[in-house]
């Protein structure tokens, strides 16, 4: 089913942007599972899915959700990527159905703090406004339970690149785009010859000199204007690479992407904060089932004896 009769056309701040909010109404295609067994967390951020581009990973993204449960979700930016969108339309129905588990979560009860980033940059003229349950903030400032306040921000004001050449930050746009359509081939060969997904794209940057100084320098940074603000530390999202760093005393969390590394960071219910690889943790959940499986028909065979 197309998303057409489930589409808002809602004007952004260049003109006809189409954007997709789809009704609580519509039963996703992939039917959500019931609380039991999930992971419970105090709190849990997530940024830089990029809806509406082939780079998503809706389907770990979906697991993710699917398996982990927190008093408050903040998304950090970039949730949805109106730079292609307003290219070309593409929102296959795992994207709806990770919309329909946020709005689900946000009408359970979860506490949904969306700070739009620059490739969402239209629902920045929402800030302060409620949308199904979410709240629409520019920042937001969050305390743990440990007492430490931490400032969230998505993190493009900090980037020297979209401040200073804006157009420059397009070009780039487009050229990690055919990285990630290059990314995609590579995980779609591993699968086939059952290998774990691996990030083409992740794997470059920790190798290109400049853009390891870029991260380390972007860090830096955010974490010095955090410091100048009087909180404890910043979490933000932007360059896609997840991190938990201190400078001078400040904290510094990074809770990654879902495009190359697929991560999330969360908030442990003592305030210990920890970043989530989920390609690992489904890693070790499939090698616990299997472990599962060869110790019951080893206690079959035993029995059977």
């Amino acid at each position: 089913m197309g998303i057409e009769p489930f589409i808002d056309r809602t004007r952004d701040l260049g003109g006809d942007l189409p954007v997709a909010l789809p009704l609580l109404s519509r039963e996703p295609s992939q039917p959500e599972p019931g609380p039991e067994g999930r992971r419970k967390y105090r709190t849990v951020w997530i940024s830089d899915v990029h809806l509406g581009t082939r780079g998503c990973n809706a389907q770990m993204l979906i697991d993710f959700l699917d398996s982990v449960d927190s008093e408050t979700m903040y998304l950090v930016g970039d949730i949805i990527d109106g730079w292609r969108l307003k290219k070309k339309f593409y929102w296959p129905d795992s994207h709806n159905d990770i919309v329909w588990r946020i709005l689900k979560r946000a009408k359970r009860g979860t506490r949904i703090v969306y700070i739009p980033g620059n490739h969402d940059e239209m629902f920045r003229q929402f800030t302060g406004l409620h949308f199904g349950g979410v709240e629409i903030r520019r920042a937001a400032f969050h305390t743990t339970a440990d007492g430490r306040r931490l400032m969230v921000l998505h993190g493009d004001e900090f980037d020297a690149v979209m401040l200073a050449h804006r157009w420059l930050a397009f070009v780039g746009d487009a050229a990690y785009t055919g990285l990630m359509g290059l990314n995609r081939w590579v995980n779609a060969v591993r699968q086939r010859l059952g290998l774990p997904y691996w990030s083409l794209s992740r794997m470059a940057k920790h190798k290109v000199k400049n853009a390891v100084e870029f991260i380390s320098r972007y860090e830096e940074v955010v974490t010095r204007a955090a410091g100048e603000r009087g909180v404890d530390g910043v979490v933000c999202g932007h360059i896609h690479t997840a991190e938990i760093r201190e400078f001078d005393g400040v904290e510094y969390y990074n809770d990654g992407d879902w495009v190359e590394g697929c991560t999330a960071l969360v908030e442990h219910f003592d305030g210990r904060m920890e970043v989530l690889h989920w390609p690992e943790e489904m890693a070790k959940r499939e090698a616990a089932r299997e472990r599962s499986e060869a110790e019951a028909a080893s206690r079959q065979m035993v029995r059977a004896a």
